[in-house]
């Protein structure tokens, strides 16, 4: 949605027009968001800072009201049932493609990991039930998350896995779920928070795009992710994607704890690149890029690894996760292989002769995310997938990564900054010229 687009159902509505149901919808969620600590659209913005400033004594102890058919779940994930509740809701309506061909696979371990970091509250994870048979029909987390937004740092949290059964969606559930949520945040004196959406909102701190790295193209095109172009064979298309069977880069090997000072101090260094970042703790950045470690390599979510100089030094790493699709109505296949690029950081940044431009960064990341590929192959990835942000410019055209359609708006809720560059152009396509200042990746 965006303003272009809101002004036109204006427009259309003085002009005594009626509204289709998707357009409908569109002006619902527009008037909800003017209701909100948000940006508008058309604000120009000169100061950074937060929006409202209220303290927990202007905060209600009591739930928001909601239909009578309705009650509020605080849900354990700790507790089987409830995980198997929310997976079971994620899976059916949450995110899809458009026909309905694709489903997220969210496995036990996806959900303790990104639900369950350090810090996190089990208040945060709301849910909400039909009242009549406790089926939970609506879903919301939040996970505590430090912000620094161009050096300003900021307690805040991070909103995810948004959820309204399809069948329910015209009960407007989802906002009564955002200021819910929002509720028990600030009872714990919280009050900005950090999330993401295809959909355009007021008003998108930076925006960034898809990209995609076919790994098993003749998978992909055999369940319709992936097309044939004009005038290009199949087996053009299958030798164009294939990878190495080994991997360029010197002493790389999977990251293990001992590992973890030397990354750590890598990536603290490294995320000062960028103008909105996270400020993980040390238990946090263990749990975000080392994950479990009682689960088997072949059963991780997330995957690290490292390159150790002669001296012992960690000069390099990187991570990816790993969120497979379920394919529906195929035969042949029943599920997809899907990596996402994690953090990463190497030491060639802060080279003097990186001072004259890119070069060097480019061809160092080249290599190392190009030795990813060939490792996520090996875990059964079929596609791999970036976003604009970090520095994947530099190397997403030279490892073959095609532009998705989706972009990816990032938001700041109460707190008012500066666009920050997305790695896109005026056009909102690549920009292979330069890097984007997003140091943020959300799952």
């Amino acid at each position: 949605m965006s303003e272009k687009s809101i002004e036109e159902l204006l427009k259309k509505l003085a002009a005594g027009a009626q509204l289709s149901e998707p357009e409908k919808k569109e002006m619902k969620d527009y008037k909800f968001w003017k209701t909100q600590p948000v940006p508008s659209f058309d604000e120009t913005i000169t100061t950074q800072g937060p929006i409202e400033t209220k303290t927990i004594a202007d905060i209600s102890t009591e739930p928001l009201p909601l239909l009578k058919e309705f009650e509020w779940a605080d849900l354990d994930i700790n507790k089987q049932e409830d995980h198997d509740e929310v997976f079971k809701l994620l899976y059916e309506n949450y995110v899809e493609d458009a026909d309905s061909t694709f489903r997220f696979k969210y496995t036990k371990e996806f959900l303790d990991w990104a639900l369950k970091p350090p810090g996190y509250r089990r208040d945060w994870h709301v849910g909400v039930r039909v009242k009549a048979t406790g089926r939970l029909i609506g879903f919301i987390a939040g996970i505590p998350t430090d912000l620094d937004v161009r050096s300003q740092e900021i307690k805040a949290v991070e909103i995810n896995f948004i959820c309204v059964h399809k069948k329910l969606r015209s009960k407007r559930l989802a906002p009564i779920l955002i200021k819910e949520v929002t509720r028990r945040v600030n009872l714990q004196g919280i009050f900005q928070a950090l999330y993401t959406a295809g959909v355009v909102l007021p008003s998108p701190v930076s925006v960034c795009r898809y990209n995609h790295r076919p790994i098993n193209w003749k998978k992909l095109h055999s369940v319709g992710f992936s097309y044939l172009p004009d005038g290009v064979s199949e087996t053009q298309m299958i030798a164009k994607y294939t990878l190495r069977n080994q991997g360029k880069v010197k002493n790389l090997r999977r990251a293990t704890l001992d590992d973890f000072e030397g990354v750590e101090s890598l990536f603290t260094k490294f995320q000062k690149r960028y103008e909105l970042t996270q400020k993980f703790s040390t238990d946090e950045l263990k749990h975000w890029l080392f994950g479990d470690a009682s689960i088997k390599n072949e059963d991780k979510v997330i995957h690290t690894f490292v390159v150790e100089d002669e001296q012992g030094k960690i000069t390099d790493f990187f991570s990816f996760y790993l969120l497979p699709f379920t394919i529906l109505d195929n035969k042949e296949h029943d599920e997809l292989g899907i990596a996402y690029l994690f953090y990463y950081a190497s030491d060639v940044a802060f080279d003097k002769e990186e001072k004259e431009g890119n070069q060097l960064l480019k061809k160092r990341l080249t290599e190392l995310i190009g030795d990813a590929l060939i490792i996520a192959k090996s875990l059964g990835v079929d596609v791999f997938n970036a976003l604009t942000t970090q520095d994947n410019n530099l190397f997403l055209q030279d490892l073959k990564f095609g532009e998705g359609d989706g972009l990816l708006n990032y938001y700041l809720f109460n707190y008012r900054v500066k666009q920050i560059e997305g790695g896109l152009n005026d056009k909102n396509h690549v920009d292979y010229n330069d890097v984007s200042k997003m140091g943020v990746v959300m799952l």
